[in-house]
């Protein structure tokens, strides 16, 4: 799967999770930070743990991920971090 489809879907996740705080008119990108520039908080990224295991099931584990992180990583986590996970998750599992 492509670095841009990868990115394609987890934008339309967020945007999901994110749809009862009408931050639509944020761009995500890879360089997008989920605290400062979508502000999002802890359940928000619990809610998209959710949709990643629902799109992509046990392979992508983004509470191991975000385990392995040190807090001011996971303070300026960057979606196209995420995206990187993602992607080098689905080539371990053969996708």
């Amino acid at each position: 799967m492509s670095t841009e489809r990868i990115l394609a879907e987890i934008s339309e996740m967020i945007e999901v999770v994110l749809a009862d705080y009408g931050t639509g008119d944020v761009e995500i990108g890879m360089d997008t930070r989920f605290t400062d520039d979508l502000e999002m908080e802890s359940i928000d990224l619990v809610a998209l743990a959710g949709q990643l295991e629902e799109r992509y099931g046990g392979q992508v584990n983004f509470a191991e991920f975000i385990a392995g992180l040190e807090l001011d990583e996971i303070i300026e986590l960057t979606v196209g971090a995420l995206v990187r996970h993602v992607e080098g998750s689905l080539v371990g599992a053969g996708r």
